[in-house]
């Protein structure tokens, strides 16, 4: 059966990493949002962004992810379009990104982290805390995130059709909306005994 659920379970089996698990609950929230708003399956685009990257711990090169999720998925039964959007969100794939979904995917990847990385410094570690503003404050500073590609984040929200600006302060919304589940809701917020990741 795929759902939700059997999605999770999957994320689950192949993370450990809470970070990386957190991680693609913020891409799941993002594309769940960007389904509702463009008049698609919020359930298939939520399940293409919760496993976009559960392959990537046991599997992190270039030659591996997201080729082994690939097979995984194809081998539980997941759509041609679900596996044809988590391979495209990587570059070099070969994978062209043609969908509406594929190319939400990719917008939401590099950006759902940068935000993330923008409330960890904040004083109380919390979403609320962030905006716009702020994250396009963040991209000017070369040695913050180091590793995320602005290029990816700039260019992933045209390919969308979408302003900046407004793509992302609409993840940041989207995001809001799980801040427990992702430890940014506040400082006192992350007490284990106050939410669970098994969303």
């Amino acid at each position: 059966m795929i759902n939700r659920a059997s999605a999770w379970e999957l994320v689950c089996e192949y993370t450990q990493s809470e970070s990386l698990r957190k991680h693609m609950l913020a891409v799941e929230a993002c594309m769940r949002a960007y389904a509702a708003k463009f008049g698609e399956d919020p359930e298939a685009w939520g399940i293409t962004g919760l496993l976009h990257d559960f392959d990537y711990e046991k599997y992190p090169t270039e030659q591996e992810h997201p080729f082994v999720g690939n097979k995984v998925l194809e081998e539980r039964g997941y759509s041609d379009e679900i596996r044809r959007a988590i391979l495209s969100h990587a570059d070099y794939s070969g994978v062209k990104r043609e969908s509406k979904m594929e190319k939400a995917l990719y917008a939401c990847d590099e950006l759902s982290g940068f935000i993330t990385a923008t409330a960890l410094v904040k004083p109380g570690k919390s979403l609320a805390e962030v905006d716009a503003r702020s994250v396009r404050k963040k991209m000017k500073d070369k040695a913050f995130a180091r590793a995320v590609n602005r290029n990816d984040i700039i260019n992933g929200a045209a390919d969308l059709g979408m302003d900046l600006e407004e793509h992302i302060a609409f993840c940041i919304e989207a995001m809001r909306g799980i801040a427990r589940e992702l430890g940014l809701a506040g400082t006192g917020s992350n007490d284990p005994e106050k939410h669970t990741l098994d969303v």
